[in-house]
């Protein structure tokens, strides 16, 4: 008696998305995701997946590099131009860099996705809270992409679009093998969750 007579091929499941791809989730992520004290109400079934601590690093670089920028620029203004109100705007703008600086690790263990049966769930905000469940059947592209620091720090931004452009979902900050393996997962789930439309 052959393998394929004594276990028949099973048929996909429709109630999980593959299960294969979970490890790779939550690969070299944060370890749990902070909720706002007082939101019992917020909480599903499931398991959150998180980005990647390295995406903290990239925005803190990147920011950096934007005060370097400026503070040239206003520099540069204020000597040679003779242009010393460009102080103000230039450390208006810095003043925000900084806060945003200082409340970006908060913000970044805020973020989190949540696979369900049906739809994907992706979270955000500590004070400002938004959450969004994209139904698989609903997606119509699955996008990833780059930018030049993202390549540096290995991430990648995977991109759900949708016919209303109002649950479009991006999650930032993912590793470069979570994002494929989310993106695989939600187009084999999406094409199974399409045909029944």
């Amino acid at each position: 008696m052959s393998d394929s007579q004594t276990n028949p091929p099973r048929e996909p499941s429709l109630e999980r998305p593959a299960p294969a791809a979970a490890d790779v989730l939550d690969e070299g992520t944060y370890s749990g995701i902070r909720i706002p004290r007082g939101s019992g109400a917020l909480a599903l079934d499931g398991t959150w997946h998180q980005i990647s601590p390295r995406y903290v690093t990239s925005q803190l670089v990147q920011n950096a590099i934007i005060i370097v920028i400026v503070a040239i620029a206003a520099a540069i203004a204020a000597v040679v131009l003779e242009m010393t109100w460009v102080w103000i705007p230039a450390g208006a703008l810095i003043a925000i860099d900084v806060i945003t600086l200082a409340i970006l690790p908060r913000q970044a263990k805020a973020l989190g996705y949540m696979l369900r049966p049906d739809d994907i769930v992706f979270r955000r905000g500590i004070l400002w809270q938004r959450m969004v469940a994209v139904p698989y059947g609903r997606m119509q592209l699955v996008d990833i992409t780059q930018g030049p620091l993202d390549r540096v720090f290995g991430l990648s931004q995977l991109k759900m679009v949708t016919a209303a452009a109002a649950t479009g979902v991006q999650i930032p900050g993912l590793t470069q093998a979570a994002a494929e393996a989310l993106r695989d997962t939600l187009i084999e789930v999406a094409e199974t969750r399409r045909t029944g439309l």
